[in-house]
C-alpha cells in the first residue's frame, strides 16, 4: 500500500462533481488524500463533498467552486485550497469543454477560443499558480486529462482534438522545467469512457458494437480506469515518471 499512499497530499482535482473528475476525487481521498472538489456549481462540488467526508471522514474534502475559464477564479481556488488545507502538492486538470461539433471550416473564432482557453489555457494559469510552492517544498505531482482526440484526427472533434494535442506537449515542456526540483507531470489520454458525456455513444447498440468491435478489450473504459492511474501517477508507484502521455482506451488507437 505504501506506494499508492497519498497521506499527507492536498489535491486539486477541477471538474470533479461528476464523471471522470468524480471518481478522481473519490480515489484520491480513499487513498488518504485531501481533496478540493471544484466545478462550476456550488451545490453539486457540495454533495461531492458531502460524500466523500461521510466516506472517509470530515475533512476529507471540502467544496471550492470555480470556473476554469476565469483566471481570477482559479487563482482564488488556489488561494482558498491553500488557506483552508494548506499546501497544494497534486492538481489534477481534469475540466475541459467541448462547445462546437462539426468540420473546422464552421467552427467560429469565438468557438475556437473558448476551447483552446478551456482546454489549454486555463491548465496552464492553475500550474503556474501552483508549481512555486511544489518547487519550493521539492515535492509535487500534476495530471493532466487529455484525450486520444488529441493523437488522431477527426472531421468532427477536430478542434477538441487540438486543444488535446496542446495538451501532451504543455506537459511535455513543463516536465523538463519541473523535474529538477522533483515535481513530476504527466498527462493522460482516455478512450471513450461511460459518462454522460459519451452518453449518446455506448447507449446507442449499433454504435456500441461497432466500437466494442474494434477495441482489442472489447468494451468502454470505466471512469476508475482513469481514476487508477492518477492514484498511480500520485504516489510512489509513479515517482520515476513524468512528461509522458499514458493512453487508456483498452487498445483502440493500435486496434
Amino acid at each position: 500500500m505504501e506506494l499508492f499512499d497519498l497521506r499527507g497530499r492536498v489535491a486539486i482535482v477541477t471538474g470533479s462533481s461528476r464523471g471522470i473528475g468524480r471518481a478522481i476525487a473519490e480515489r484520491l481521498a480513499e487513498h488518504g488524500a485531501r481533496v478540493v472538489i471544484s466545478s462550476r456549481k456550488p451545490d453539486s462540488c457540495a454533495a461531492v463533498a458531502e460524500a466523500i467526508n461521510q466516506r472517509h471522514g470530515a475533512g476529507a474534502a471540502v467544496a471550492i467552486p470555480a470556473n476554469i475559464s476565469s483566471r481570477i477564479e482559479l487563482q482564488s481556488l488556489v488561494d482558498r485550497t491553500r488557506a483552508e488545507l494548506g499546501p497544494i502538492s497534486l492538481l489534477v486538470c481534469n475540466a475541459a469543454s467541448n462547445p462546437y461539433f462539426g468540420p473546422m471550416e464552421g467552427v467560429s473564432d469565438e468557438q475556437f477560443h473558448k476551447i483552446l482557453d478551456n482546454n489549454l489555457i486555463a491548465n496552464h494559469w492553475l500550474i503556474q499558480m501552483v508549481a512555486p510552492d511544489m518547487c519550493k517544498a521539492k515535492d509535487g505531482v500534476i495530471v493532466v486529462v487529455s484525450s486520444i482526440a488529441g493523437l488522431r484526427g477527426s472531421a468532427t472533434i477536430g478542434v477538441y482534438g487540438i486543444s488535446k494535442a496542446a495538451d501532451m506537449q504543455l506537459v511535455r515542456n513543463l516536465a523538463v522545467e519541473l523535474g529538477p526540483h522533483n515535481v513530476r507531470i504527466n498527462c493522460l489520454a482516455p478512450g471513450v469512457i461511460k459518462t454522460d458525456f459519451s452518453r449518446a455513444l455506448w447507449e446507442d447498440p449499433c454504435t456500441r458494437a461497432q466500437m466494442e468491435t474494434r477495441t482489442p478489450l472489447r468494451r468502454f473504459g470505466e471512469v476508475d480506469d482513469v481514476a487508477g492511474m492518477v492514484v498511480c501517477l500520485s504516489g510512489a508507484a509513479g515517482r520515476f515518471i513524468t512528461g509522458q502521455t499514458l493512453v487508456i482506451d483498452g487498445g483502440d488507437t493500435i486496434g
